[in-house]
């Protein structure tokens, strides 16, 4: 019977520090979100103090990024239709960061230890995204479509105008940037 117990309580405990990774139930409300996750608030509250990039800024681009699910992955490839060939990218998680951006992060931020299928880090992430872009471009915190912009292409690719020749993202960043003030109302109401 201890060793029953044990198995249950392991597999309790390790399921606990898994993290939650399924997507909010309303994801149109900020309040709702916050509410319902006291984790994303938090965690976006510390990323707010630290790096000076609104709330409602960070939702949206997650928002768009993953829909607010932590391990949110790019499709497939498939060879000859059938046999699976990799993913179309290495993004991955709340931020679909990819590989190389990420390890940036964890090199001159996070730590190795930080996921981007957790919500601090996540949250961290994009403050000091923005932040850095905010420093190198000169594109304001508030400034979401410039700034979603430049997280999409990077900032090399934003510097370059490569957004220009893309009708559908310059479209993307207009919806990133009209959901971030649509959370913005919503969280001046709810707090």
């Amino acid at each position: 019977m201890g060793r029953k117990f044990l198995a249950v309580a392991s597999l309790l405990f390790l399921a606990s520090c898994a993290g939650n990774v399924s997507q909010p139930s309303n994801t149109d409300n900020a309040c709702s979100i916050l509410s319902e996750r006291r984790d994303y608030a938090h965690a976006m509250e510390a990323s707010e103090r630290k790096w000076g990039v609104p709330i409602y800024v960070q939702m949206a681009v997650i928002y768009q990024e993953s829909a607010f699910v932590g391990d949110a992955r790019p499709p497939r490839k498939w060879f000859l239709g059938i046999f699976p060939a990799g993913r179309v990218s290495s993004s991955y998680g709340y931020t679909q960061a990819l590989d190389g951006t990420w390890e940036e992060y964890q090199a001159k931020e996070g730590g190795s230890w930080s996921r981007r299928d957790r919500i601090y880090a996540s949250a961290d992430f994009v403050g000091w995204y923005a932040d850095g872009t905010t420093r190198a471009l000169g594109i304001s915190k508030t400034d979401v479509k410039n700034q979603y912009l430049a997280y999409h292409e990077g900032r090399t690719g934003y510097s370059r105008g490569t957004y220009r020749n893309k009708a559908w993202l310059i479209n993307v960043a207009q919806r990133v940037a009209a959901r971030a003030d649509r959370y913005r109302t919503q969280l001046a109401s709810c707090r």
